[in-house]
């Protein structure tokens, strides 16, 4: 196996690279938001919405062929 082959193989032959990247860091925040509010009682301001639409906006430009 290669070092720089992708974790996800059967990923990778329906999307590239980026889009896999994009894909991650999602999913991680999406994970990690809900635990930090409930679990560690952490507030939402404003700008942590507005800087979780900027990830938003990057899955919209990477999908958009």
């Amino acid at each position: 196996m290669s070092a720089s082959m992708p974790a996800n193989r059967i990923g990778f032959e329906h999307m590239n690279l980026a889009q896999l990247k994009i894909m991650q860091e999602v999913i991680t925040l999406a994970v990690f938001v809900p635990f930090a509010v409930f679990y560690r009682g952490q507030e939402i301001r404003m700008n942590y919405l507005y800087a979780g639409l900027c990830p938003m906006g990057a899955v919209y430009f990477i999908f958009k062929a």
